[in-house]
C-alpha cells in the first residue's frame, strides 16, 4: 500500500475527461491501496470539490474536451488543465498536482511546472506501475521532472553541476525572488509582491544567475523546483 508523508492512505482526485481512462485510473489507484476522493471530467466541478475532498494528490489531464460546460476554466488546447493547475497552486497549495497528459511538447511541460505542477507523466510512454509510483512519490513531497521532455536549453541540475547546497549561496531575498520565478511570476509581479522596485528584482536575478549558473529563466525555474525552493501563492 502506498502511504503519504504522514503514514496514512493517499487521497487522490482525478481530472480526466475520457471516461474509460478515468475509470481505469480509479481501479488502478484503489487496487494500490489509495483512496480516490474525486473523479471529474470538467475543471469547474473538479475544483469545486477540492475543499470537501481534501486530496493529497490531484492527477490532472491538460486536454479537456468538455469546454462548453467548462468555459470559465479554460479554452482550446491544454489551457483548461493549465488553469486548473494555477488554481490549485493559488487556492489549494497543500494539494500536490501530478499532470498525466498526452502532451509532450517541451514548452507545455515547462508551463505546467511554472503553473505549480509537482510532477509530469506522458500518457504515451508510461505504464500502470509508473503511475502508481508517481502518485506515491508526489504525495510524499517529491518532484518528478521529465528532464528528457524539457526544452533542450533547460538542462538537468546535474548537468549544471549545482548541488543542493547551492541555496546557501543565496541571500534570503534572493531565495524569495527565486521562489517567485519558480511560480511563474514576471519581474513586475515579483516587485509588487515583495514591495521592491523592478530594478531591484533585476539586480537580485543578476546575482542569482551569477551564483547558480543557469542560462535563461526557464532553466532557472526548473532548477528552483529541483532544489525544492518554496513557491509562493500568486494573487
Amino acid at each position: 500500500m502506498e502511504l503519504n508523508s504522514t503514514g496514512r492512505e493517499i487521497r487522490v482526485a482525478l481530472l480526466e475527461d475520457q471516461q474509460v481512462f478515468r475509470e481505469s485510473l480509479v481501479a488502478l489507484l484503489e487496487h494500490a491501496g489509495m483512496k480516490v476522493v474525486a473523479r471529474c471530467a470538467e475543471a469547474s466541478s473538479f475544483l469545486s470539490n477540492m475543499r470537501a475532498a481534501a486530496p493529497d494528490v490531484a492527477v490532472v489531464d491538460l486536454q479537456l474536451e468538455n469546454l462548453s460546460r467548462d468555459a470559465p476554466m479554460g479554452s482550446e488546447g491544454p489551457e483548461a488543465g493549465l488553469n486548473a493547475l494555477k488554481y490549485l497552486h493559488d487556492f489549494h497549495p497543500q494539494v500536490r498536482a501530478l499532470v498525466l497528459s498526452g502532451h509532450h511538447e517541451p514548452e507545455v511541460v515547462e508551463r505546467c511546472f511554472q503553473a505549480g505542477a509537482a510532477g509530469y507523466l506522458c500518457k504515451l510512454n508510461v505504464g500502470c506501475d509508473d503511475v502508481v509510483r508517481a502518485v506515491g512519490r508526489v504525495a510524499r513531497g517529491e518532484r518528478l521532472l521529465p528532464v528528457d521532455m524539457l526544452h533542450a536549453n533547460v538542462m538537468h541540475l546535474e548537468d549544471l553541476q549545482v548541488p543542493a547546497s547551492a541555496l546557501s549561496r543565496l541571500t534570503l531575498r534572493e531565495r524569495e525572488v527565486l521562489g517567485y520565478v519558480a511560480a511563474g511570476a514576471d519581474n513586475l509581479k515579483i516587485a509588487a509582491h515583495l514591495g521592491i522596485t523592478e530594478r531591484t528584482v533585476k539586480a537580485h536575478l543578476t546575482s542569482i544567475y551569477r551564483k547558480l549558473g543557469p542560462e535563461n529563466r526557464a532553466q532557472l525555474a526548473v532548477m528552483a523546483c529541483e532544489l525544492g525552493v518554496p513557491r509562493p501563492v500568486l494573487a
